[in-house]
């Protein structure tokens, strides 16, 4: 047998994003946020003509999940206000100054649950008390369960996608300029959008 033909003596490594997962039909337990495989996004209209979309780079969170009891479930989030990230710098500097967030007085953002409810088999409804900028408020995300596995670290994972929307000014964030064609330059509704990828803790 030529040396060109010979079969090779080890089998390929083996990518370990690539081995195959295990879903979870139980999720009831504890989790944590995984910041690095989750996003915390929002947009807004600008001039009245574009959307301006940013994240916050800098947020902690935990859940826990009752799967038999949805009601006894609850979330915790935390974001450092002065993570945001609209990719303009001189913008989010305004964002982070007194005019909207003023993060040096108010440096986290903070979500609390007070009430959870299944919608229906993979819509969960998250009511809670959301905290910008020294106002608390109550405000609903309508969450998605996007999926579950066991990962190749031995890790179980729950993925949600949740989205809402607010009025800014209903958490203080009044500021804005008038156009001379009429309007006004930030949009009063603000989208947002969550994807959250959780481990459950061992």
């Amino acid at each position: 047998m030529s040396i060109f033909s010979r079969k090779p003596t080890t089998e390929p490594a083996v990518d370990v994003f690539d081995a195959p997962t295990t879903a979870v039909d139980d999720l009831t337990g504890s989790y944590t946020i995984d910041p690095s495989h989750s996003r915390i996004g929002f947009s807004a209209r600008h001039a009245m003509v574009t959307t301006v979309r940013g994240s916050f780079r800098d947020f902690t969170g935990t859940a826990t999940i009752d799967a038999a009891d949805p009601a006894a479930s609850s979330v915790s989030l935390t974001i450092k206000t002065a993570s945001i990230d609209t990719g303009n710098a001189d913008r989010d500097g305004h964002l982070v100054s007194a005019d909207f967030f003023d993060a040096e007085v108010n440096p986290e953002i903070t979500f609390v649950s007070t009430a959870v409810a299944k919608v229906d088999e993979d819509t969960w409804a998250i009511t809670g008390d959301l905290s910008i900028a020294g106002t608390t408020k109550s405000l609903t995300i309508a969450f998605d369960e996007t999926g579950s596995a066991q990962d190749p670290f031995g890790n179980l994972r729950a993925g949600f996608e949740g989205s809402t929307a607010l009025n800014r000014k209903d958490w203080g964030l009044t500021w804005n300029a008038a156009l001379e064609t009429g309007g006004l330059l930030v949009s009063e509704k603000i989208k947002l959008e969550l994807d959250i990828s959780a481990i459950k803790n061992a």
